[in-house]
């Protein structure tokens, strides 16, 4: 399992540097950051070879990707997909909750009738295939339906902020649904957040928000013990 799984020859009818660059982004989005058989390493020419340009595009956009923390370029190493640590991953739980508490308490007051029962007909339709459906399925569904109470909350920087976190929690999402009964206690939090939100209390909202969240926390808490064996060996082995 590797980037190179996700990636076909670039079109010539687009700007080629932007494109490389949103091309291998959202092919690092879709992989599984942190399943430990997941291979972190982007090889330039390799890159190049599967999307049919050369390698100067190809480091413009590991370059900006670095920027955003979404690779390593690690001397005499290579370049990595960045997998943080699990002590880095407990913090950014932390700020993610914080940030959805304070929107859901906002889309109490923001999100129309209308938006809610969007909402609810959009957890509804997931909950109702959760059993069913790929994991991978319901995770993307699962984070569109966080990234949807930011947006309801009506604070544009509040999205923003969360949006540097998006890769990463989207990632630790994906992994973690595939644990344990994760699936059928997220379906279980969603329609409880949904109900607090229609109800227009502040407070019921923030807390089921901020105590969905922190209980992902502390999954990652109990059961990621090898996070940091693998990170580590990432660098010593290569």
């Amino acid at each position: 399992m590797s980037i190179s799984d996700k990636l076909s020859p670039v079109a010539v009818n687009f700007t080629l540097k932007d494109h490389t660059y949103n091309v291998l982004r959202k092919a690092i989005l879709e992989m599984n950051i942190y399943h430990p058989d997941t291979d972190l390493r982007l090889d330039e020419r390799t890159l190049a070879e599967n999307l049919a340009i050369s390698r100067t595009p190809i480091r413009e956009a590991l370059a900006r990707l670095a920027q955003d923390g979404l690779v390593e370029i690690i001397p005499r190493k290579g370049v990595f997909v960045h997998r943080k640590s699990r002590d880095e991953i407990l913090e950014m739980v932390v700020v993610w909750a914080a940030l959805e508490s304070m929107a859901a308490r906002l889309a109490t007051e923001n999100a129309s009738d209308d938006d809610l029962r969007a909402l609810r007909k959009f957890a509804m339709k997931n909950s109702m295939n959760a059993m069913s459906a790929e994991i991978e399925e319901y995770s993307d569904a699962n984070i569109k339906f966080h990234q949807n109470i930011l947006a309801l909350s009506g604070c544009k920087a509040l999205g923003k902020m969360a949006e540097g976190l998006f890769a990463h929690m989207y990632a630790v999402r994906r992994r973690a649904m595939g644990e344990g009964d994760r699936v059928t206690k997220s379906v279980a939090d969603h329609m409880e957040i949904i109900d607090a939100l229609e109800a227009r209390d502040a407070d019921l909202s923030a807390m089921r928000v901020r105590e969905h969240t922190m209980r992902l926390h502390d999954h990652i808490r109990k059961t990621w013990t090898r996070l940091e064996n693998l990170s580590s060996a990432k660098t010593e082995t290569i």
